[in-house]
């Protein structure tokens, strides 16, 4: 199938570029065919954010969004930046909290629900949307351009024979490739070691956010309240934190970030997340309502220290492909929908021009004078400061944020990467966490449950090992087995073989898409590739 740009990914950032690319062809009266395609069963499917949305981005694409009925429905009434100890909460006080943190203007959104309207949006102009293909390989013609993707396979048996349902995949060839995957992204992975994209540039960095949805007593429930924390149940050298979201209808997304630059392996961020909602001026928000949805998400932290180039020969990275969150605001979805609308704009102007499968080299030259470049400008050193420690991270941040606003005089930069800041088992003591109750606390298939998660189980597995021998001859060994604790949908557990030897065992059909082990593995040996299309996740409201 051929089309003039193909588009990686049915978020926020993949859907803007589609839109855009559909209204500069309008404005114009030319005719420019674009297709997204997407690996969730729906789109929206494997979206997952906190989220607290600034919607400047939005109405710059959409200046009507209100009236066309954009699900922006509660506007942020208050914040609440706590810090916690085991048994206490302690309020900043308004006017030491930094602006990165205040959100007079935004809006609690489901993002899931954001990106569903986007998508209606763009089929309403004409973008065709294909649910249920993920792309799996990327093409390239013969000069190395980007010339396209092809969608997995459908139908095949876990030992790579076509079953009964086979269908082959599809070729799609563009004269431009937009990669919009989100944190971590399969391909984007690719195409940043085949260009070299990440050159002279910090190793990325991330964090894993995990998030449940409740419905609580309206007694406790208020509409537009926003409450972050640090501290407990977190270490002083672990970066981390909480979100509490009051939504509409009672509900509240309570989330937990912890940074991937982790050194204990013994550490569980999941476990940490359910024992942050035991905290006495925490649990109250819960007791006598009800968890609704979970779910789990790489978050992209680097910022403009490890923002890789944009651009490739055929095609360019937009949105958490390529790391444009703003981590000192925990927000990301406005940038996404930047980065798509400057790549759409250089991509039309090429189409115009008549070029295809070259450099879309406006585009980062459109970045470098954005708003988005200023607003990243100014938050580069707080994930930096943050990642050395609790005291020293809150007290440098504020010194950075509130005194110097951002503009320090110098730009912080970090050499390791998240999977070799793991160190061997035997620097730690195990930590021992709490059973869950059923009611506050969870287990993990339990909630892996209420994430709707489905994969078709015959097919093969979709977390790769490099080499079989180095979950149980390196990472058990050395380090205790991490991946028993960093992945948040029990996928891994070691297991004894009848002989009494340790052996990996990968529960697939767990995977939630959040792609933490291909980052924090310390050896790297975890490789995730698509699964068949429609498989993981369908969170409603997330």
């Amino acid at each position: 199938m051929e089309y003039d740009v193909v588009i990686v990914g049915g978020g926020p950032a993949g859907l803007s570029a589609a839109i855009k690319l559909k209204q500069l062809a309008a404005e114009k009266g030319q005719e420019v065919s674009v297709c997204v395609l997407e690996k969730g069963s729906e789109v929206g499917a494997h979206i997952l954010s906190g989220a607290v949305m600034d919607p400047r981005a939005l109405t710059e694409l959409i200046p009507d969004w209100k009236e066309k009925g954009a699900p922006l429905n509660t506007e942020v009434t208050e914040d609440r930046v706590l810090f916690l100890t085991e048994d206490k909460a302690y309020k900043t006080p308004d006017a030491l909290v930094p602006n990165c943190l205040t959100n007079h203007g935004n809006y609690i959104v489901s993002l899931g629900n954001v990106v569903r309207w986007l998508g209606q949006q763009a089929e309403a102009l004409g973008v065709e949307i294909f649910p249920g293909f993920p792309a799996a390989e990327i093409l390239y013609s013969d000069t190395g351009a980007v010339r396209g993707v092809a969608t997995g396979n459908m139908g095949v048996h876990r030992d790579g024979t076509p079953g009964p349902d086979f269908q082959l995949g599809m070729e799609l060839h563009a004269k431009y490739t937009l990669f919009a995957e989100g944190s971590r992204g399969h391909l984007g992975k690719q195409l940043m070691v085949k260009y070299d994209l990440n050159k002279d540039k910090d190793p990325q960095s991330y964090s894993i956010g995990i998030k449940e949805l409740w419905e609580i007593d309206p007694a406790k429930h208020k509409q537009g309240l926003v409450i972050h924390t640090t501290g407990w149940p977190l270490s002083t050298k672990d970066y981390g934190g909480s979100f509490l979201y009051h939504l509409e209808n009672n509900q509240v997304a309570v989330g937990f970030v912890v940074g991937l630059n982790y050194e204990n392996p013994y550490l569980s961020p999941y476990e940490e997340f359910q024992r942050f909602k035991t905290h006495p001026d925490i649990r109250g928000f819960f007791e006598g309502g009800k968890r609704i949805s979970y779910g789990a998400r790489a978050i992209t932290a680097g910022g403009l220290q490890s923002l890789p180039k944009l651009v490739f020969p055929g095609g360019a990275l937009i949105g958490c492909d390529a790391g444009f969150l703003n981590m000192s605001r925990i927000k990301g979805s406005h940038a996404a929908i930047k980065t798509g609308m400057l790549a759409a704009e250089s991509a039309f102007a090429a189409l115009g021009a008549g070029r295809q499968q070259d450099e879309l080299v406006s585009y980062p030259e459109a970045f470098e004078q954005s708003w988005l470049k200023e607003e990243l400008q100014i938050a580069r050193n707080v994930k930096p400061w943050m990642s050395k420690g609790l005291i020293v991270g809150s007290v440098m941040t504020f010194i950075d944020q509130v005194i110097l606003r951002g503009k320090a005089p110098w730009t912080l930069r970090h050499a390791t990467p998240d999977h070799a800041c793991l160190k061997p088992a035997a620097d730690f003591r195990p930590i021992v966490y709490p059973k869950p109750d059923g009611k506050l606390t969870f287990d993990r298939l339990s909630s892996v449950f209420i994430s709707n998660t489905n994969h078709a189980e015959d097919q093969p597995i979709h977390l790769t090992l490099k080499n079989d021998s180095v979950p149980v001859g390196v990472n058990l060994a050395q380090y205790a087995g991490p991946e028993q604790r960093y992945c948040p949908a029990g996928v891994y557990e070691f297991v004894k073989t009848d002989d009494g030897k340790d052996r990996l065992q990968i529960n697939a059909q767990n995977c939630v898409h959040c792609k933490t082990c291909d980052i924090k593995d310390p050896t790297q040996n975890i490789v995730w590739v698509t699964p068949e299309g429609g498989g993981g996740p369908n969170y409603p409201n997330m």
